[in-house]
């Protein structure tokens, strides 16, 4: 039963990924980023955060992103994801006013949802590393974005990246779709 989960799961989320995972010069100017927080801590974001800003800084300063959203957990034993995510977003030259934090994103399917019903947004380049984006993308889907999606670099250690591929399948895609057909 478990493995008819997993597979069911991977299956949806291929099929609401298929053809939307892009590569950075594909993202039209004038586009919405929507990037998903991660760890930070001491006010300094950890590998995968600082890979998704990364790639969110190239893609702004080659004039493809008129907003971004940073979603993230805003409470302060998370450390202010979206806060620290603005900091290093405007200390690479990030206009402030492109920059909207949402703390209330605490996990990928509240950040679509919050995209969708709080911002405004329809479309959406979602930046997070591989082994999130299916999901991501799947999620936002769902939530009435249409969302696309830029794989973040990641200078992460071999060891995080397998654990997080294993995360996905076994617990996260299979979550999401329980998620989808429940509510």
């Amino acid at each position: 039963m478990i493995e008819l989960v997993i597979t069911i799961a991977a299956t949806w989320v291929f099929v609401a990924s298929t053809g939307r995972i892009v590569d950075a010069d594909e993202v039209p100017s004038g586009s919405t980023a929507l990037v998903l927080g991660s760890l930070v801590r001491d006010d300094v974001p950890g590998d995968y955060v600082r890979g998704r800003l990364d790639t969110t800084v190239d893609l702004y300063r080659d004039g493809r992103l008129v907003r971004i959203i940073n979603s993230g957990n805003g409470s302060v034993e998370a450390g202010n994801e979206p806060a620290v995510m603005r900091r290093y977003l405007e200390d690479r030259g990030v206009a402030s006013s492109v920059i909207t934090d949402d703390p209330d994103g605490r996990d990928t399917d509240a950040s679509c949802r919050r995209a969708h019903d709080v911002f405004g947004v329809r479309r959406a380049v979602i930046i997070t590393q591989d082994f999130h984006l299916s999901r991501a993308i799947a999620l936002c889907r769902r939530r009435g974005v249409d969302a696309v999606g830029v794989a973040a670099r990641c200078d992460c250690a071999v060891w995080t990246v397998a654990r997080n591929h294993l995360r996905e399948a076994v617990l996260a895609r299979p979550r999401a779709l329980l998620g989808a057909v429940v509510q």
